[in-house]
């Protein structure tokens, strides 16, 4: 029977193994991110909200806080990541067409990382996940340069996910690796209701006035929740790197010609506002900067959304994108785009597997 939803392939789609689970646990994340609980999941789970939803691949990633779950537990870090990434990369083997995974990295613990890069993408990766924030060091942030420096080199496509605003502490004032959380509500508010979409924008203006997009233009960007608060803050945090004096200039010019050629934004969560009709955040976007259907993805965010709602979220998304999109639009945002994307990927690797001594690791 032909299903009533268009297939879609979901590319901002979570796992969380029995012992990352356990970590969470273990490590003051019981309710993560200030949510009632850790969602359960399995494979068998999964499988039945992708048929639900018509997806035919899930590309898994570790959710908010990532694999590096307290600061200054490096090694922690490391065995979380790896135990993580190999078991993504065993169900990718186990189901090719249903699975593939953007692998996680133990940052800040930049050599470690430095290390998973290369094992990740024996292991057969589609990219990496990264955290907005790893304990308060932002992507771009100086410390994290040669993890980017690496990711530019093999061609890398990260997957961002928002996590908790962080604040690195003075090292000069006490331990190193101590963090404040950013947070002005505290516990009101779980921290993905909001927090999240801010944190998203801050990482995405860093990344550019930081000149870490300059400096990596081999690599591909997927901006989860549609740029999070981004839109409002765009032609602003632009225009203003020309008023201050003695920061980098942005050019509005190549900061479109990167976001054409470099940026995805996949569209998880409540993206339309109402019960029927494309208004909302989406329409916001992509009418608002002239954002084209060739740089949106699907993301159903399971299981931290329940299949109950990814289906319902599903069934208003196809509404929204037919006020939208014409048919050969919606068909690039449900699966064409990833197609593309993933494909390029197994290029760049079937490039780097030429040359065997590469990966060598010492």
């Amino acid at each position: 029977m032909p299903h009533d939803l268009p297939p879609r392939i979901d590319v901002h789609s979570h796992f969380l193994p029995p012992d990352y689970h356990q970590a969470l646990l273990d490590n003051g994340h019981e309710k993560v991110d200030g949510m009632p609980a850790i969602p359960p999941w399995s494979v068998e789970a999964h499988l039945d909200m992708m048929e639900k939803a018509n997806v035919t691949k899930s590309i898994l990633s570790i959710s908010s806080p990532g694999t590096h779950v307290s600061p200054g537990k490096d090694e922690l870090g490391k065995t979380l990541t790896r135990h993580c990434n190999a078991y993504a990369a065993n169900l990718k083997k186990k189901y090719p067409d249903k699975f593939g995974f953007w692998a996680s990295l133990p940052l800040p613990d930049v050599e470690a990382a430095l290390e998973e890069v290369d094992v990740a993408i024996q292991e057969g990766a589609d990219g990496f996940g990264l955290m907005s924030n790893y304990h308060g060091h932002y992507l771009g942030s100086p410390e994290l340069a040669p993890i980017f420096e690496r990711l530019n080199t093999v061609g890398a496509t990260v997957f961002i996910h928002p996590t908790k605003p962080c604040i690195k502490c003075d090292p000069k004032v006490g331990d190193a690796s101590a963090t404040a959380d950013a947070l002005p509500f505290g516990d009101t508010y779980p921290i993905p209701m909001f927090e999240f979409f801010f944190d998203t924008a801050r990482m995405f203006v860093n990344l550019f006035i930081s000149g870490t997009v300059d400096q990596c233009p081999n690599m591909k960007f997927i901006i989860p929740h549609v740029g999070g608060c981004l839109p409002p803050l765009w032609s602003r945090f632009v225009q203003f790197s020309h008023v201050v004096p003695g920061g980098r200039k942005l050019s509005s010019t190549t900061l479109r010609q990167q976001l054409e050629s470099q940026f995805y934004f996949d569209l998880a969560g409540l993206v339309f506002d109402g019960e029927t009709g494309g208004a909302g955040q989406l329409k916001a976007f992509v009418q608002g900067y002239d954002i084209g259907a060739e740089r949106l993805l699907y993301g159903s965010d399971f299981p931290f959304t329940r299949t109950v709602f990814v289906r319902q979220f599903a069934e208003r998304m196809k509404d929204g994108l037919e006020d939208l999109f014409g048919e050969e639009e919606r068909g690039k945002i449900y699966e064409g785009n990833a197609v593309k994307l993933l494909e390029e990927g197994k290029m760049k690797q079937a490039g780097l597997s030429r040359a065997p001594d590469y990966f060598e690791l010492g």
